[in-house]
């Protein structure tokens, strides 16, 4: 008999919502609907992120629980915090954390509460493959446009304890991107096409001083840079390669401080990491460097379905 677990995640960038099956150990859905954001904003209000979702869901879960079984249903699980840390807090979550209890009551089945940052983490381990990090403790940087975090993971029965290494003192990668992107006329959230951009350059990229110490980063500076930039004339192409550049060897030396000689499987998850330029960057340092497909990567349901499922049945339908 079919057991399927639902994951709904409403983030402060896209309402997700994600459909798993533990016997087959696959994915029916993974829907993602980014928030939409005003030409020349460059985010949005939390009221304005709460209402985005409400108007997202009833169609987003219609898509992504098109072929759920109502009988097969297992259980629901959530995105209710940013993080596991005491007292993190979004309104954006209260939107998801309504719709997945409301399901939950009428079909009498159980709801798992979890951090959206478990989340992300959990759907980087399923998507690169790593089952092995769920018996052994990890690396992982969250890097988005709501977090840039270095982050020490255990793992537990379900779930992970989570403890902050280190991370951005000032501006998350995400929103430097974003940022930047902004500047240049791009539409918001801009990490595509400021990528887009940067491939197509074809000038040597400046090597600007990093702000790393550390554990820790400071990104500020090259928004900075790359306004002064642009105002001087220099083209979007190589703008967004110098931008692109800095944040890359910016996260290889967290990396690299972080381990500090040892050796450590690094996972890499958040939407920043779905970028190719800082993929290749990291993942040809020489270290055990992991790698969230880019649908697994960027916010999305589909951990917290996972998590659910291991609360449930644990994580027999996975390692056999």
């Amino acid at each position: 008999m079919k057991r399927f677990y639902i994951g709904i995640d409403t983030s402060n960038y896209t309402t997700s919502a994600a459909l798993f099956e533990a016997s087959e150990c696959r994915f029916y859905s993974n829907v993602k609907r980014l928030l939409t954001v005003a030409e020349g904003e460059r985010g949005l209000r939390q009221s304005d992120a709460v209402f985005a979702h409400v108007k997202n869901l009833p169609a987003v879960t219609e898509e992504a629980f098109a072929e759920l079984c109502p009988e097969s249903l297992a259980a629901v699980g959530v995105s209710a915090t940013p993080r596991d840390n005491e007292g993190s807090y979004m309104p954006c979550f209260l939107t998801g954390e309504a719709a997945a209890s409301t399901l939950a009551n009428a079909a009498k089945k159980p709801l798992h509460r979890f951090s959206h940052q478990a989340g992300h983490v959990m759907a980087a381990v399923w998507s690169s493959g790593s089952p092995d990090l769920l018996t052994k403790e990890f690396l992982a940087f969250h890097v988005s446009g709501g977090t840039t975090e270095l982050l020490l993971v255990k793992p537990k029965t379900v779930g992970f304890d989570i403890t902050l290494l280190g991370g951005t003192l000032d501006l998350n990668a995400g929103q430097c991107i974003d940022r930047v992107g902004v500047a240049m006329g791009l539409e918001f959230p801009c990490g595509p096409k400021l990528e887009e951009l940067a491939l197509a350059n074809t000038e040597k990229v400046e090597k600007a001083k990093l702000s790393v110490k550390g554990c820790e980063c400071n990104l500020s500076g090259v928004e900075n840079r790359a306004a002064k930039m642009l105002a001087d004339g220099r083209s979007r192409e190589y703008t967004a390669a110098f931008v692109l550049d800095f944040i890359g060897r910016t996260l290889l030396a967290l990396t690299e401080n972080a381990l500090d000689g040892g050796e450590m499987p690094v996972l890499y998850a958040g939407g920043v990491m779905s970028n190719s330029i800082i993929k290749k960057m990291l993942g040809s340092a020489g270290f055990d460097a992991r790698f969230a497909e880019p649908r697994f990567s960027s916010d999305n349901a589909a951990g917290c379905a996972l998590l659910t499922a291991a609360a449930e049945e644990g994580w027999a339908f996975w390692i056999r």
